[in-house]
């Protein structure tokens, strides 16, 4: 029996956000590192896959800043540098793909590992 999900809080949901834009970069980034070298593994989907691990970031970040405010918790400083730096590098690897179009694999899958391990890193600062 497959069983649902329940996010009742801004909390349960922020966590949910953090695995899948951990699972979700990592997994698009380790795949368009890997397309970049066999062309076979070049597909859409990979597009598909990235765009929603990166908005999963800019609706991470927003539903973090509405649950700080909303339970006036005091979250540590660097939680929320690696969540702002994250969103800031969606914006600068978007910025980049038409410059570095002959490298756009390399920079998505460089990008989406650097991704991954903000969010690790976040998550671990967030649980203290």
């Amino acid at each position: 029996m497959i069983t649902a999900i329940q996010l009742s809080s801004l909390r349960d949901i922020h966590d949910l956000l953090a695995w899948v834009i951990v699972v979700g970069n990592g997994t698009a980034g380790l795949w368009a590192l890997i397309a970049h070298r066999f062309t076979k593994v070049r597909h859409q989907l990979l597009w598909w896959l990235t765009g929603i691990a990166q908005v999963a970031i800019a609706i991470q970040v927003s539903v973090g800043v509405g649950f700080m405010v909303k339970e006036n918790i005091d979250t540590p400083q660097f939680h929320l540098f690696y969540g702002f730096v994250a969103l800031i590098t969606v914006g600068i690897a978007y910025s980049y793909r038409q410059s570095l179009r002959q490298h756009m694999y390399l920079l998505y899958g460089g990008s989406g590992l650097f991704l991954m391990g903000l969010g690790i890193r976040a998550m671990l600062l967030g649980n203290t």
